[in-house]
């Protein structure tokens, strides 16, 4: 009895969307995703927007405190440093729900990593392509398992761009 090939079995019993629907979960690499975004904004502008409590809570998050590695709160305008942590509080959630991590890496001009507890880690590389400033996220490390799948990488990757 010959093997059965499941690609040719999905492409001869279903329609061409559902095919490639089917394809491209099967083929998905659930522990990272990426998201490339034109913003217009100079690399400066961009990377300050995510590098600072001052930006981030006006544009992203009610709350975003990060704290030097002696204790001390960073100001709110200050760029973050390696090894900074943060808290972070959601629009839309209860005081309970708050996002803590550490900065791996802050580069101060155009790449940001943090780590995102459960979810994994997230870079942020700004760079111009073609004329225009390009902003890179990537969510990796994110846990394979079906809380992993819905929550960090659904969730998330829809998330990051509301």
């Amino acid at each position: 009895m010959p093997a059965l090939n499941y690609d040719e079995l999905l492409f001869n019993y279903l329609d061409k969307t559902s095919y490639l629907f089917i394809k491209f979960f099967m083929e998905l690499d659930w522990s990272k995703f990426q998201l490339k975004i034109a913003i217009k904004a100079d690399v400066a502008g961009i990377y300050h927007a995510w590098a600072t409590q001052q930006t981030l809570e006006n544009f992203f998050l009610r709350k975003a405190e990060f704290t030097k590695q002696d204790g001390n709160k960073r100001y709110r305008s200050s760029a973050v440093e390696v090894n900074d942590t943060y808290e972070w509080m959601w629009h839309g959630y209860s005081n309970e729900v708050v996002e803590k991590g550490k900065i791996i890496q802050a580069h101060g001009k155009d790449f940001l990593q943090f780590s995102f507890r459960k979810a994994g880690n997230v870079s942020v590389n700004i760079k111009e392509e073609a004329g225009e400033n390009m902003l890179w996220l990537v969510q990796d490390n994110i846990p394979t398992d079906e809380k992993g799948k819905e929550y960090y990488h659904l969730g998330c990757s829809k998330g990051w761009v509301y």
